[in-house]
């Protein structure tokens, strides 16, 4: 039996600028889909049709200790994809000490910036929540997952996933 891989460290950048020692917390988007249950005549029981990502979208959540003029500053961007942020983690498997790493780059704007409690002699952070337009998951330099819904990309272990529908569209 082998143990599994857990993060042992990591750091967040904000348009290139790196937050080693002011980021707090990461909570990675989760990644959903729309299902609808379909039940037609001659079928013993629903099975749900694939309709592309769930109205939830692609968000990051992300947590910074004290005032953070960046992600202030980044506060109401208009473009879609103005706000590049990356990911990085080292997550080892301590059985064998290997070492991976784990990057998730994504695209988007800022969709709330919590300022947090402020209490002279306590801690204090920023909670952000970003919502994607873009996201891509690298696991030792190898790309997991690619999607960039404003372009009509979405790529799972080097599959086009869209490819037919775009052949379909004519795009």
């Amino acid at each position: 039996m082998a143990m599994p891989r857990k993060l042992k460290n990591m750091n967040l950048f904000n348009d290139g600028s790196s937050y080693l020692a002011v980021a707090k917390s990461v909570t990675l988007p989760a990644l959903g889909r729309k299902m609808e249950s379909y039940r037609g005549g001659g079928m013993n029981g629903p099975v749900k049709a694939d309709l592309g990502f769930s109205d939830d979208g692609i968000q990051l959540e992300w947590k910074t200790g004290g005032l953070d003029l960046v992600s202030l500053r980044q506060f109401g961007m208009v473009k879609a994809s103005g706000v590049l942020l990356r990911f990085t983690g080292s997550f080892q498997q301590d059985d064998t000490e290997e070492m991976s790493s784990v990057e998730v780059v994504v695209r988007g704007r800022h969709e709330t910036i919590e300022m947090g409690d402020a209490q002279p002699g306590e801690d204090t952070e920023h909670a952000m929540t970003t919502t994607c337009s873009y996201y891509k998951l690298i696991v030792d330099g190898e790309v997991i997952i690619e999607i960039d819904l404003l372009n009509f990309v979405e790529m799972v272990d080097g599959v086009d996933m869209l490819e037919g529908q775009r052949k379909a569209l004519g795009i």
